[in-house]
């Protein structure tokens, strides 16, 4: 069982000026997929709180997964992408390549998002948008490999074909 975490990058939302639907919704996608959401978190849009945040989630929580929603576009308060990549070790640029190719059979607007995946220690932090129905569409695409790639950095697989395996 995944054990994971969300993380929500909203000004907004960590006010309680508006509902965090992306985050709910990635909390259950995460149940319905057989995951375990150990901890949801509420952060403001600015770098320093997502970095501490994920650093404490990975560090100190240890879960195998932090999936965070709001903060991939192009506004100066965007910074979720920028954080994602000053705390981890290695990017993973094919999900979320997957992720904007999907998304832009949807609408072309998916090319502007800045959404990386990257792994810290034996975590794998995946970055989504703050619209639900990008959360929603996003987590169709990579909840293909999510399993498979968690047990590769927990060191359970070695094998990337299935007909390897």
């Amino acid at each position: 069982m995944i054990e994971a975490a969300v993380l929500t990058a909203s000004d907004r939302s960590s006010k309680g000026e508006r509902e965090d639907r992306s985050g709910i919704l990635l909390e259950e996608k995460i149940k319905k997929s057989g995951g375990k959401v150990i901890e949801k978190v509420i952060t403001p849009d600015d770098r320093s709180s997502i970095e501490k945040e994920l650093v404490r989630l990975v560090d100190n929580i240890g879960v195998d997964l932090v999936i965070t929603t709001g903060g991939t576009g192009l506004s100066p308060r965007d910074n979720t992408p920028d954080a994602t990549l000053a705390v981890i070790d290695k990017e993973v640029p094919g999900m979320a390549e997957a992720m904007r190719y999907a998304g832009m059979a949807k609408t072309p607007h998916a090319m502007l998002s800045r959404a990386v995946c990257g792994v810290r220690k034996q975590t794998l932090i995946v970055n989504m948008p703050g619209s639900p129905g990008a959360v929603e569409e996003n987590f169709e695409i990579i909840s293909r490999s999510l399993s498979h790639a968690i047990e590769v950095l927990q060191g359970k697989t070695m094998d990337c074909y299935p007909h390897e395996q």
